[in-house]
């Protein structure tokens, strides 16, 4: 017996009624996503102060916060949520604001690994991010207070607590040590 599963589309997702549980679509198939624990949004909110403030007062662009969806890939369709991204100003002028989930991919997009996280999920998500343009990819792990630069999937750097994220040509300027993120 053949059995197909009946795949969702961006747009199906979007006119969904907001039931509360956060989705994310992964080549056509809904995935739910667990609510995030406490130092995991801790954790979150700490990077989304520090890399939103200086984007701001240097007027680079936009960050995002979790709840934002980046449409990766259609037909069928991916649509993402890191829990914080960046958007260079000269995309975000060309874009406007988008009505819906932003079309495309971010320049940053951060993902804190949560407990219940596995490496094939949290190793699926990069790669989806990265096949899709975004410049650098952050896995921010609370657990072993390390973080993981992904620029390309052969460009890997593991900073410890003691190093200091660069935001390099991504978000120019921008440092903030390890240490910092976990508070």
């Amino acid at each position: 017996m053949n059995t197909r599963i009946r795949t969702v589309t961006a747009d199906e997702l979007l006119g969904m009624p907001d039931d509360g549980v956060r989705r994310e679509l992964v080549r056509g198939e809904l995935r739910e996503m667990t609510p995030a624990g406490s130092r995991h949004g801790r954790v979150a909110a700490r990077m989304q102060v520090r890399l939103g403030h200086y984007v701001e007062n240097n007027d680079l662009g936009t960050t995002y916060a979790a709840e934002t969806g980046f449409r990766l890939a259609r037909d069928p369709d991916t649509l993402r949520a890191p829990d914080v991204a960046f958007i260079r100003r000269e995309r975000v002028e060309q874009a406007g604001d988008p009505e819906g989930y932003w079309p495309g991919a971010p320049d940053l997009a951060a993902e804190v690994v949560s407990p219940g996280d596995s490496y094939r999920e949290v190793h699926e998500k990069v790669l989806d991010w990265l096949n899709a343009g975004t410049r650098m990819v952050l896995v921010v792990d609370p657990a072993s207070r390390t973080v993981t630069v992904y620029r390309s999937p052969e460009a890997v750097r593991v900073l410890m607590e003691d190093d200091t994220l660069d935001g390099d040509d991504v978000v120019p300027g921008w440092q903030v040590t390890v240490r910092e993120l976990f508070g």
